[in-house]
């Protein structure tokens, strides 16, 4: 008996076991993109984009972000629910902020004329940043439904699996951001 607990007990939940399959499908896809940009620079007549200040402060909020989202899952093992509370609706406000900062950054390339019609680099640039993007979307949607979750009356339900999973998710965006961040300076 004491070995069919130990069992089920190693056993992976399948959420997690999905998500780690997609990001690897996920750090597979922005690596060839990557590659393809690296590829594409020897490119005669390539103008590498420069990257906009406001991605440095776009860069500390989302580490901060997993931070207080490490943070939260521990508060919430440790059903110190208010503290948990406060640092998921921390941890959904930096992701937010960090989302308006991509904006604001994609609008000042693109006041500078780095388009899809002007820049080949700019369109592989926002093609990777906006992919990036879209999975950031899906980890703020994450944010906001363990937000709504902590803060309803009607849950009463004590499971660690979905701030785990929202936890391992928005660590990955984070470093893939981190990855893409170093990369375009590197190759800039």
């Amino acid at each position: 008996m004491e070995q069919v607990m130990t069992q089920k007990n190693q056993k992976m939940h399948p959420h997690k076991f999905t998500l780690w399959v997609a990001m690897g499908s996920i750090t597979m896809m922005f690596a060839g993109f990557t590659s393809a940009y690296i590829v594409k620079s020897n490119m005669a007549g390539w103008v590498p984009v420069q990257m906009p200040s406001i991605f440095y402060l776009s860069t500390f909020l989302i580490l901060a972000s997993s931070g207080t989202i490490y943070l939260a899952k521990k508060k919430f093992q440790e059903r110190a629910m208010a503290q948990y509370r406060v640092l998921v609706t921390v941890t959904a406000a930096l992701g937010i902020l960090f989302t308006i900062t991509q904006y604001l950054g994609f609008a000042e390339l693109w006041g500078q004329k780095v388009t899809f019609s002007e820049s080949v680099a700019g369109s592989f640039f926002y093609i990777i940043s906006g992919v990036h993007a879209l999975h950031v979307l899906g980890g703020v949607i994450a944010l906001l439904v363990i937000f709504l979750r902590a803060f309803s009356s009607k849950t009463r339900y004590y499971s660690t699996t979905p701030i785990e999973v929202a936890s391992i998710y928005w660590h990955f965006v984070d470093v893939l951001w981190l990855y893409l961040f170093v990369f375009f300076i590197l190759v800039s």
